[in-house]
């Protein structure tokens, strides 16, 4: 890892209505509308899904550093993400993230530790971390022989 702190940009461009498009160097463009549930089109990526999809791939590469740092090796993951949006204390915000990890191990890995590696994951994620909403780790660790 390179030495703090990181920057980063992104650029976005759109109008009085319709797609957004998002960019940074170096990668594809991004299009983006508000949600059906805001009268979007329902058919791009929204601020609401970008948040969640932060959050789990946030989770996936802290997962990959953490397990190699605590020597616990799996074979797949494959994360649901939910995130409830309501009204509180006068503002519309997310007022709940619920993450369900599906962990592939080996049978014989150690069902306690990977839970832990699980957990501390979820703690240590920068995007989770910068977040004030609550987040629900939901655990299933299945084994594969």
């Amino acid at each position: 890892m390179k030495p703090l702190p990181h920057h980063y940009d992104v650029h976005l461009a759109g109008g009085p209505a319709g797609y957004a498009q998002l960019s940074t160097a170096g990668v594809p463009e991004l299009r983006t509308a508000p949600p059906a549930d805001y009268d979007g089109p329902g058919d791009a990526w929204s601020p609401e899904h970008l948040l969640l999809a932060s959050v789990q791939s946030c989770f996936l590469f802290t997962l990959r550093a953490i397990a190699h740092l605590s020597k616990v090796e799996f074979i797949t993951l494959d994360l649901e993400a939910s995130g409830t949006v309501n009204r509180q204390d006068g503002v519309t915000r997310f007022t709940e993230i619920v993450l369900r990890p599906r962990l592939t191990v080996s049978s014989s890995a150690d069902r306690e530790r990977t839970l832990h590696v699980l957990e501390k994951s979820e703690k240590m994620c920068l995007v989770s971390a910068s977040l004030s909403t609550p987040i629900r780790l939901e655990p299933h660790i299945t084994e594969q022989e």
